[in-house]
This record gives structure tokens, C-alpha cells and sequence, in this order.
């Protein structure tokens, strides 16, 4: 295995898969909508910084046609923080931009996700907030497929 274009490969657990979904769903929802979800919750608890917000640049790396060599495509801004709640529930986020608040309201719902009220984060925080971001791709496919041009060739001189 070659260390500069591969991870290493492991089992995902359905615990890890579900972090996973839900942490995408945070990092790609706006900020404002996640405002709004987590106001819907109710009363967040106190917490702890263990990383207060950072705001840094990543490397984004590509691959042509999801398949090819890994290439460096350009660097991206991102914010990354960590935190502990009251209860004892870690929490972590990374999200694209400048936007501490963004991160640190990620971080929360990543934690509440790991306490006991995690079906009612689900219900009042992550369902709406995935329910956008689906909306968001279907109207993004719906513009790209309205400016789709079909070609096609015509067959001159034959009778």
C-alpha cells in the first residue's frame, strides 16, 4: 500500500457508519440552518472547551473519474474545535470556512448524539437538517438537468 495516495483499510462498525452520517450532515448543513435545529432541541447544555475553535487551511486532494491517482487539487479553508459536555459526552467538528459558531454548535449536537437523548437530537435536529440538505441536492440536479443539451447527428445524403 502506498502511503501517499491510500488509507488504511478497516471494518467500519454500524456505530462508526452512523457518527460518520451524522458528522456529514453537520459539516454540510449552513450554519444558519443549524442554528435554527438546534433552537427547535431546546436547551443546550453548558460544556468545556477542549479545543476551542481553530480556524486553518486543509489540503484537498482529488481523483479523476473517483478512480484515478490522487492528485492535489487546492487548499481549502476549514474550522475544527472539541468539547466535553457536562455530562461527560465528547464532542468534535470540523466544517469548510471561517465559521467558529458553525463548528462549535456541530460539536454539541456530535455530543448529544453519544448521550441518552440522542433519539430526540435525531428527530429535532438531524432529520430536519438532512431533510434540507436533500431538498438542496434534488433542486441542484433539477438546475443541472435543465441546462442539459443533447446532440445529435444527422445523416446527410442518403436516400
Amino acid at each position: 500500500m502506498n502511503k501517499m495516495t491510500s488509507s488504511p483499510s478497516f471494518d467500519e462498525t454500524p456505530d462508526q457508519a452512523a457518527r460518520k452520517a451524522w458528522m456529514s450532515v453537520l459539516a454540510k448543513s449552513k450554519s444558519e440552518d443549524l442554528n435554527a435545529a438546534i433552537t427547535s432541541y431546546g436547551a443546550v447544555p453548558g460544556f468545556d472547551w477542549l479545543r476551542r475553535p481553530e480556524i486553518g487551511g486543509v489540503m484537498v486532494r482529488g481523483r479523476m473519474g473517483g478512480t484515478g491517482t490522487a492528485f492535489n487539487l487546492g487548499e481549502m479553508t476549514a474550522t475544527r474545535c472539541s468539547l466535553r459536555l457536562e455530562s461527560g459526552e465528547v464532542g468534535h467538528a470540523y466544517v469548510q470556512g471561517r465559521d467558529t459558531r458553525h463548528a462549535e454548535q456541530a460539536a454539541i449536537v456530535d455530543a448529544l448524539m453519544q448521550g441518552p437523548n440522542a433519539a430526540l437530537v435525531q428527530a429535532t435536529v438531524l432529520g430536519p437538517l438532512t431533510d434540507m440538505l436533500a431538498a438542496r441536492q434534488i433542486t441542484r440536479a433539477e438546475k443541472a438537468a435543465a441546462t442539459k443539451v443533447d446532440f445529435f447527428t444527422m445523416v446527410r445524403g442518403e436516400d
